[in-house]
């Protein structure tokens, strides 16, 4: 059973949809999927897989990163009442979540690479449990990073392993020793923390909550200690600031991008 066999059976359960069930015996229908939002369209191939299993025919109108304008027609479907009414709302939710990331990700990343054309934006593990990987995935749609995906592919040293460590110097001591062929990156809330980072030369180093004047002056300090560092900017970061970390920052990770974004809206009309 693969992720979109387990969203349907959340919706379905063990009985199916009972009012559709008690409606139609196999009427056929046709249907399109509107657009009622311009946005960055995500998601497209997941909804057709939605439609794939129940048993209706998506036909696509456009593909994953385009922009489309309120009142676009996205796809057609096909099928039985049952086979349609049964994805109608996976499939509008997943479309509607994945398109409200991509847009708001293209705006970022828009605004960033006027100032500085290599910045990237990233997401974070900061996700809805069991949609990461569409999240993510949404991320990249709309021209941003997906960062490290779990707690496996990427060491991150964060503040609750410093403080259960005791030091910077420690942390990445025992990290050398332990692990090996894999991004080392450490979260740091100071200079004096930055340098010593900079200095035992980690691929990354990640300042947290900094506002952009001081991001600026750590950033300027360890590219000094070591020019090849990645600096990434993180914490406290929204559309209205993000502006102001670009030019020192190689890449800028915004939780909100996840974690509380506005889906965008969507509608399957039957026809």
């Amino acid at each position: 059973m693969d992720d979109i066999d387990r969203f349907l059976k959340e919706d379905l359960g063990e009985k199916g949809d009972i009012t559709s069930e008690s409606l139609f015996t196999s009427e056929q229908a046709s249907a399109e999927i509107i657009a009622l939002d311009d946005c960055i369209i995500a998601g497209i191939e997941e909804m057709k897989t939605v439609f794939d299993k129940t048993g209706a025919v998506a036909t696509l109108n456009i593909s994953d990163g385009d922009f489309i304008e309120k009142g676009t027609v996205v796809a057609t479907i096909k099928g039985s009442a049952h086979s349609i009414l049964n994805g109608e709302r996976l499939a509008l939710n997943i479309i509607g979540r994945m398109s409200g990331i991509a847009t708001e990700t293209k705006k970022l990343v828009d605004k960033c690479r006027i100032i500085n054309p290599k910045v990237t934006i990233a997401a974070t593990r900061k996700t809805t449990p069991g949609f990461r990987k569409y999240e993510k995935k949404a991320v990249v749609v709309g021209r941003g990073e997906s960062h490290r995906f779990g707690l496996f592919d990427a060491v991150m040293i964060k503040d609750n392993h410093l403080k259960l460590i005791g030091s910077v110097e420690e942390a990445i001591k025992k990290v050398k020793e332990n692990v090996s062929d894999t991004i080392i990156e450490i979260e740091v809330e100071n200079m004096h923390d930055a340098e010593t980072a900079a200095a035992l030369h980690v691929d990354v180093i990640m300042l947290d909550n900094f506002n952009p004047k001081e991001g600026k002056a750590v950033a300027k300090k360890i590219r000094k200690i070591n020019p090849d560092v990645l600096i990434e900017i993180s914490g406290g970061v929204t559309e209205r600031n993000i502006k102001k970390y670009a030019s020192f920052a190689d890449r800028i990770s915004v939780g909100y991008l996840t974690h509380s974004i506005k889906n965008k809206d969507f509608s399957l009309e039957i026809k």
